[in-house]
């Protein structure tokens, strides 16, 4: 699923159309709402495909505030501090194996990860030779949800660029 950003009335190719998946959007928004709520927070539905957005002269505010926070590094720092964040978060249980690290749902079965023969390197960190979950790799916990998103400061610069002339955003 990917959120398209349509520009109201735009001045150049750039403002027609802005895209990024989920994974991405969902953190540069919420990087937005973060540094610049009295602008953000104008948007009521910034994480749904409602068209809600920004006229023109608060996007054109918007891409200021994000030109002068990559400038001075605020956006690197904000993801910094965000990407740490994320990694100190604990480990998830699995919930499709019930945190087992082998799949005996009717799924898994059919599929045949209940007795699936592992790798060496698997059964050394394991302790066990058979058995794997699709959803943990057989281990039995995951990386947290959190960790499946990002953004980067390329992603603002673009976000940036299509926000000064775009006059005026859509989120659909």
């Amino acid at each position: 699923m990917g959120m398209d950003v349509y520009g109201m009335n735009p001045t150049a190719e750039v403002g027609e159309h802005f895209q990024r998946t989920v994974w991405c959007w969902y953190p540069l928004w919420a990087m937005c709402e973060d540094l610049f709520p009295e602008l953000a927070g104008k948007v009521e539905h910034g994480y749904a495909n409602l068209a809600d957005g920004l006229f023109a002269v608060d996007s054109e505010a918007l891409a200021d505030a994000l030109e002068e926070a990559v400038a001075d590094g605020r956006i690197e720092v904000w993801i910094t501090d965000r990407n740490e964040a994320v990694a100190a978060l604990p480990m998830e249980e699995c919930v499709i194996c019930d945190s087992t690290g082998i799949r005996t749902d009717d799924i898994g079965r059919g599929a045949g990860q209940h007795d699936k023969a592992l790798s060496p390197e698997q059964a050394i960190v394991l302790g066990r030779e058979f058995g794997w979950c699709n959803g943990c790799d057989g281990m039995g916990w995951k990386a947290p949800f959190a960790s499946w998103y990002g953004v980067t400061v390329d992603d603002a610069l673009e976000w940036t660029g299509f926000l000064r002339a775009c006059g005026g955003f859509a989120i659909c």
